[in-house]
């Protein structure tokens, strides 16, 4: 299946806007398959350097980790603070201790508390993660983590080497 909608300027972009390999990943902040793939993307990142951009969409499952839409809209809140992508390194790193210290990491980054308070309950910050959603649902996410190559739906195993040679594969 086909990335829907394509990657925008309203997505969070990580590395060279005109990488000539866009990574997505559909995934949940709470989700120990997705905590497994943030350093395996690092390395990718690493890897590939200026030659990748990565992109992450929020997929909370919420039914079964219940602090995964709470981290997603914090994601979204420290964005509105141009912190987004340390936030989300924050809350990957530590996943384990995300029932316990969620809300403190706002501190932790230096963020406005107060402005970060009122962010949390925008309900445009809900509405971007249920759009982030509900593109994944169109894409054809069925588990997380998900990935899409320059837009094709990668259905290998992550863990080992095939998401990198997709990639490979992608671009020749």
């Amino acid at each position: 299946m086909a990335l829907t909608p394509p990657v925008t300027e309203a997505d969070h972009i990580q590395g060279n806007p005109d990488a000539e390999i866009e990574l997505v990943e559909y995934g949940d902040y709470q989700c120990p398959h997705c905590g497994r793939a943030y350093p395996i993307i690092k390395d990718l990142q690493e890897k590939l350097g200026d030659r990748m951009k990565f992109v992450f969409r929020n997929f909370p499952l919420e039914k079964i980790h219940p602090q995964a839409m709470q981290a997603a809209i914090i994601s979204e809140a420290a964005a509105l603070q141009g912190k987004y992508w340390e936030m989300h390194d924050l809350i990957f790193e530590n996943q384990k201790r995300i029932r316990i210290d969620l809300m403190t990491y706002a501190e932790r980054l230096g963020l406005d508390t107060e402005q970060f308070n009122r962010d949390i309950s925008n309900t445009d910050l809900q509405e971007k993660v249920k759009a982030d959603f509900y593109s994944g649902m169109r894409s054809g996410v069925n588990t997380t983590p998900s990935f899409y190559v320059n837009g094709q739906k990668f259905n290998g195993d992550w863990e080992g080497p095939e998401l990198l040679e997709f990639i490979s594969q992608t671009i020749i």
